[in-house]
């Protein structure tokens, strides 16, 4: 006991997993999530940079709804994108986040597409108007299909945990059986 080996490996420090400097990663968005992730956000983007090139409009209403809706899709996007990629993933759980983002990318892709509709029915030819309807199809595009992508993935996930159950039991033996004579 005199090297003290007995105490050394509860008297040493844990040490912890290194962290980044920025606390950036970009680990929890693999395969085709990562581009959608950039996308979503992009498209956002200019879809609200056309929509604000537009000077003159007749009927301004559709103009606003979409003007609103795209910047909140490109602020909403931007945000779920940062979660992901810092700590702020482990900081309010892995499954409230996908929970979240799930409902989130529903939510925006669906209104995204309603503002474009509006859009694209309320302008009266506007060159940067009709590109900025343009830009909101795509973008509503895109946070549809990661909604589709997650439902799929979450189908398939869900079969492989619970498989079905066929109810066929007829080439099962029977261990007690009910009528056993004695």
């Amino acid at each position: 006991m005199e090297n003290g080996a007995v105490y050394s490996p509860t008297t040493e420090p844990h040490c912890k997993e290194p962290r980044q400097p920025c606390g950036c990663t970009r680990h929890r968005l693999k395969g085709w999530r990562l581009p959608a992730k950039v996308l979503q956000p992009f498209l956002s983007l200019l879809a609200v940079i056309f929509e604000e090139i537009v000077e003159d409009c007749s009927n301004c209403g559709g103009l606003y709804f979409f003007e609103f809706t795209s910047c909140t899709a490109f602020l909403l996007s931007l945000l779920i994108l940062c979660v992901y990629c810092t700590v702020a993933y482990e900081t309010f759980g892995k499954d409230k986040v996908e929970k979240v983002n799930f409902w989130a990318m529903l939510a925006i892709g669906v209104i995204f597409l309603l503002a474009s509709i509006v859009l694209a029915a309320t302008n009266s030819g506007l060159v940067h108007a009709t590109i900025a309807w343009v830009f909101g199809f795509f973008a509503s595009g895109a946070f549809l299909a990661e909604f589709v992508m997650e439902y799929w993935d979450r189908r398939k996930q869900s079969t492989r945990e619970h498989p079905q159950n066929s109810g066929n039991t007829q080439g099962t033996a029977e261990i007690h059986p009910l009528n056993e004579s004695s």
